[in-house]
């Protein structure tokens, strides 16, 4: 998967936490079976930043933890039509993620585990947002959840 990172934050994160979130949804992208030339991108900011992006988005007036805006709702695709060798060249865009540091510290310190635990979780949960995955009915959030914690504790990131 090619995947695009960006930096907004105001210290930064390390070259470590970036690496691990990159191995994090690499590992991600083949347990779903992504093919190789997928794309997305993550942009880490700070609260101010994802706040107004929240709000202008979601219309919701504070900082969240994770935003996902995938490339394409399913549904509404417009089919083009072309040889299925060129087809399977073109990269699927899965969408962008934002993920505010500052939450992720918030909540790490909040519910107790690690600061790459968070987070790792909150790449993950963003990610199978851009694929699709949703927790709106107790049916969904049974099936994403399960799929986040199996893909974490695969990877070797548990609480």
């Amino acid at each position: 998967m090619d995947l695009e990172l960006f930096d907004h934050t105001v210290d930064h994160i390390s070259s470590e936490q970036q690496k691990m979130v990159i191995d994090l949804l690499q590992f991600a992208a083949a347990k779903l079976g992504l093919a190789e030339n997928t794309e997305m991108s993550l942009t880490f900011v700070n609260n101010p930043e994802i706040k107004k992006l929240n709000a202008q988005y979601r219309n919701v007036d504070r900082a969240t933890d994770v935003l996902s805006f995938a490339a394409e709702e399913s549904g509404e695709e417009t089919p083009i039509i072309m040889d299925p060798e060129m087809a399977a060249e073109i990269p699927a865009n899965l969408g962008d993620l934002f993920i505010s540091i500052d939450k992720v510290g918030e909540q790490a310190k909040f519910l107790g585990h690690s600061v790459d635990r968070e987070l790792g979780f909150l790449a993950v949960h963003g990610f199978l947002h851009l694929n699709g995955y949703d927790h709106e009915d107790p049916a969904d959030e049974e099936k994403m959840f399960n799929l986040q914690r199996e893909i974490l504790d695969d990877y070797g990131l548990t609480r």
